[in-house]
């Protein structure tokens, strides 16, 4: 199995704090790899880096081989999309929101083009005309997904993008990321704090505490083990959830 993304000894300092430490970490194609572990262990920090929204140092990640620091940091951008915890799209249509990527680059989508990028995401065509000011939170994360899909990336970042969602919402987004996993061969690398999600999607996982990752394996090895840092975040993380949904 090739990986998509190889993290090599990044260490990354902010002020006198020392958010990561030696993290290695090789993210295999066409897979999901989780992160996990408590607040503050450094899990979006080192999604961040993985398209230079934090700045990694030269020599400490690489995207198919390649430094990630000698490309374009918009070309880079373009080639592994991210969705966050809020979908922010743009006042405007859902169109408009789906079809902005390609236009930066001089490329105009077609309708059907737009059609299909919604259906992907999971949502009829028929949105497209919806002003995004109108969509549901679930609806809206989608669309944010669609919108990523249309600059064609070859590795999707997920920051917690279903936290502010109901469980129904959660579900679709879920359902469409491992279809698109299965069906474009795309790789993830997913940040979650929700047990169950993991266990839903997650090929591969990896567990930060104190910005080091001190384990790394399959769901069913890492979930099986005794990590106290980890029972303890996700048993908060389920309880959250479990009244939100209630």
């Amino acid at each position: 199995m090739s990986n998509r993304i190889s993290v090599k000894n990044l260490n990354l300092q902010l002020g006198d704090s020392q958010i990561l430490q030696n993290v290695s970490l090789d993210v295999p194609a066409g897979k999901i790899t989780s992160l996990i572990g408590p607040s503050g262990s450094g899990k979006s920090t080192l999604l961040r880096c993985l398209n230079r929204l934090w700045e990694p140092p030269p020599g400490t990640i690489f995207l198919d081989g390649q430094d990630i620091t000698t490309l374009d940091v918009l070309a880079l951008r373009r080639r592994v999309g991210m969705l966050f915890q809020s979908a922010a799209l743009f006042e405007g249509t859902v169109a408009q929101n789906v079809a902005f990527g390609p236009q930066l680059c001089g490329r105009t989508l077609s309708a059907n083009r737009i059609g299909e990028l919604l259906e992907m995401a999971g949502l009829e065509p028929g949105m497209a005309a919806k002003p995004a000011a109108e969509l549901s939170g679930g609806q809206a994360q989608r669309v944010a997904l669609a919108r990523a899909l249309a600059n064609e990336p070859d590795v999707l970042l997920l920051d917690e993008p279903t936290s502010a969602l109901d469980p129904a919402a959660t579900r679709h987004v879920e359902e469409t990321v491992l279809r698109l996993r299965d069906s474009l061969g795309l790789t993830v690398v997913w940040v979650s704090h929700a047990i169950e999600q993991v266990e839903r999607t997650a090929d591969r996982m990896a567990l930060l505490v104190d910005g080091q990752i001190v384990e790394r394996g399959s769901p069913a090895h890492l979930l099986s083990g005794a990590h106290p840092h980890l029972t303890e975040e996700f048993a908060r993380g389920q309880l959250e959830s479990a009244r939100e949904g209630a």
